[in-house]
């Protein structure tokens, strides 16, 4: 953890000067008061017979010091940096429900703000399932940080309607989500590696300006095959789910912008997601307004604006997190994971991976087991829960004060990898260009 204490160090210090800056005005003002104040009181007598009237400092704190300073305390700093908290979307699609509640409860923390989607293909009853379960679970309740997108988006594969989805939850996020720090998107057949405040403890030691999104501007055969064809994704304006087709006319890449791809897993700064949604200088709003004919947008929309913003370029770790089984050369799909995958992905210190099938649950089992101490239909412990978990009781069934944080050998692990992609020869050389 030494590493990550120098960057929280520095980042400190950075907000320290600019904290100094903004207070130099206001210091001077109190210095020319204080200083008048002085003069008033060299108009008291020296018997103590004021010719202004004003209380004396004994009368007033109630002891025999006139001095101010004797009575105050001192106020303890701590050097510890508080944790950050996390916005996360999870989503799935038809037959889905039952992997999303299980990825819900193992990513779970009360510090954390959770928005749920089930698109417009899943049943009525899979979706009122999922609805069921969010408004009755009684910490859910509790802490009211866990919300379910009921009226559900039609999202098609590949389309932009899955960006669209997914700044439609940043937004609800940002309105209703209260303070967190990163938005973190995250599909059913997704899972953690690591517990929540392991995650929690080791971005705790970052500045909250970084982005953790995987990119390249080399599009290489993309260029080809998505960025001069024009897709219609029929999400946009049919409530019956297609697949995109495509239109006969090709266009030519954009000038106006440099085209970035990578990965559709990202872990983006509240700073990044608000402009996002803002786009004060209308960059945003114009790449989307092209991607919205573009083949699998969601590798490219965010990419490509984070590395033409000028304001947000340089806050970028090439890293989705995840651990991903790819064939060499990548076809479309991932390989889904099994439980002879388990050791690579220990290894590769990701705090997420995926893609699980629904139908071989042994790889989530161990990861439970093993990596999360979490057992059935329960959360993933953590410092909040003070139950004993005894007789197979849920030890997060009792809750604790939600701002202890116990991290575990995941916390290690994750710091491994964190300072390996903040390193000099990882950090800036792999960022935007």
């Amino acid at each position: 953890m030494k590493k990550l204490r120098t960057y929280y160090a520095q980042f400190r210090h950075n907000s320290n000067q600019a904290m100094e800056r903004k207070w130099i005005l206001p210091l001077a003002l109190g210095s020319i008061v204080s200083l008048f104040l002085l003069f008033l009181t060299t108009l008291t007598s020296f018997d103590g017979s004021p010719f202004l009237f004003f209380y004396h400092p004994s009368a007033v704190l109630g002891g025999s010091s006139p001095f101010v300073e004797s009575q105050l305390k001192p106020i303890p700093v701590s050097t510890l940096p508080p944790p950050p908290r996390f916005a996360y979307l999870i989503s799935g699609s038809a037959g889905d429900g039952l992997m999303l509640r299980r990825t819900l409860l193992a990513l779970y923390h009360p510090l954390n703000q959770y928005v749920v989607h089930l698109d417009r293909e899943a049943s009525s009853e899979e979706r009122l399932d999922l609805e069921k379960f969010v408004k009755d679970h009684k910490v859910f309740n509790k802490f009211r940080n866990v919300r379910m997108i009921v009226k559900a988006n039609l999202v098609t594969y590949r389309g932009p309607t899955m960006v669209a989805n997914t700044l439609h939850a940043a937004a609800i996020l940002l309105k209703e989500g209260g303070d967190w720090d990163w938005f973190i998107n995250l599909s059913a057949s997704d899972y953690p590696l690591v517990t929540q405040d392991d995650l929690l403890h080791t971005f705790s030691y970052l500045p909250r300006d970084l982005n953790f999104i995987d990119h390249t501007s080399n599009i290489g055969w993309k260029e080809f095959h998505r960025a001069k064809p024009i897709i219609i994704d029929p999400g946009l304006y049919s409530l019956k789910k297609a697949d995109v087709f495509w239109v006969t006319q090709r266009r030519s890449v954009p000038t106006a912008f440099k085209l970035f791809t990578g990965s559709a897993w990202l872990a983006l700064s509240r700073s990044f997601i608000d402009y996002c949604i803002w786009g004060w200088d209308n960059l945003p709003r114009t790449v989307l307004m092209y991607y919205a004919n573009f083949l699998s947008s969601p590798e490219g929309y965010f990419h490509t604006v984070i590395c033409n913003a000028q304001k947000f370029r340089n806050t970028t770790v090439n890293s989705d997190l995840h651990f991903i089984s790819w064939d060499n050369p990548p076809k479309q799909h991932p390989h889904y994971l099994r439980l002879n995958d388990m050791q690579r992905m220990i290894n590769s210190n990701a705090p997420f991976a995926r893609k699980f099938p629904r139908d071989d649950p042994a790889a989530l089992d161990k990861i439970d087991s093993d990596l999360l101490s979490r057992g059935p239909d329960m959360f993933t412990p953590g410092g909040w829960c003070v139950g004993s978990g005894k007789n197979g009781s849920d030890p997060c069934s009792v809750i604790g004060n939600t701002t202890v944080i116990k991290p575990g050998p995941g916390a290690t692990r994750l710091e491994t990898l964190i300072s390996a992609l903040l390193s000099d020869n990882n950090f800036r050389p792999r960022q935007c260009k």
